[in-house]
């Protein structure tokens, strides 16, 4: 199974189709200790046991294997990952996730009164707020942890080449930056985990190493290649900001 959040429902998506909404998560206050514990707790035994957090499954393109780029007119620009049993799309405005449903032929997907109909390059979204004509741009094949063993997400960007790997078992995460240059890898601490809008904030768990880690569920092409991306991913590093795309990674 895999480890990340279960999908919620979005809300009607697109410019013209919109999102909107959002929840923040609130940790659970931790539980009394035990009136006949008299030891306190070891903080080197706590960090070694600590486990990596759920991620928000829309920056996951589930059990899809590509990902699709959709060029739309009026201008917008879409990301898909599909298979027979859902379409996950994402948007500038973030991400959602519709049911199949049935159609004389191509391949039709709904959710409430968002609908994405496809066949062939071609396809056409609406919902009660609007209408996109769209073809497809680009296919990649997405990441798999064959191809990434141990990393539960990554992301990337140009110029200079960097990209940013999290453990799927620990709360700790590896920068390469520079080209390969340099690299470091740093436990980290989830200031914001907020599942219905597909966004988590990291922050250092080292506070002389400092850096923020903001990843959102949103659609993102690469900026050398056009490739398209699930998330939108921002680094602040040492007074530096790098920009990219990213995508969660299921077991």
């Amino acid at each position: 199974m895999s480890r990340h959040a279960p999908l919620r429902l979005a809300l009607p998506l697109l410019l013209a189709l919109g999102l909107s909404g959002c929840v923040t998560y609130v940790s659970a206050p931790a539980p009394e200790p035990s009136p006949s514990s008299s030891k306190q707790a070891d903080p080197v035994q706590d960090e070694a046991s600590a486990k990596a957090p759920l991620l928000p499954s829309t920056l996951f393109p589930g059990e899809a294997e590509t990902l699709t780029a959709w060029r739309c007119t009026p201008a917008q620009d879409l990301v898909t990952a599909a298979t027979k049993e859902e379409l996950r799309l994402w948007s500038a405005q973030g991400g959602t996730r519709l049911d199949p449903a049935v159609v004389a032929s191509g391949a039709r997907y709904q959710q409430g009164d968002l609908s994405f109909w496809n066949k062939g390059r071609e396809a056409l979204v609406e919902s009660q707020r609007g209408r996109l004509d769209c073809r497809v741009d680009v296919t990649r094949d997405a990441l798999t942890r064959q191809g990434h063993p141990g990393v539960m997400f990554r992301g990337q960007g140009n110029e200079p080449g960097w990209h940013v790997e999290l453990a799927n078992d620990v709360p700790e995460l590896t920068m390469t930056l520079d080209y390969g240059n340099r690299e470091v890898t740093l436990p980290y601490r989830v200031t914001t985990l907020d599942n219905d809008a597909g966004r988590v904030i990291l922050a250092s768990g080292q506070a002389a190493r400092p850096f923020t880690l903001r990843i959102e569920a949103k659609s993102c092409f690469d900026t050398m290649s056009g490739r398209p991306w699930p998330a939108r991913v921002t680094l602040a590093l040492n007074d530096q900001v790098y920009r990219g795309c990213g995508q969660g990674i299921a077991p």
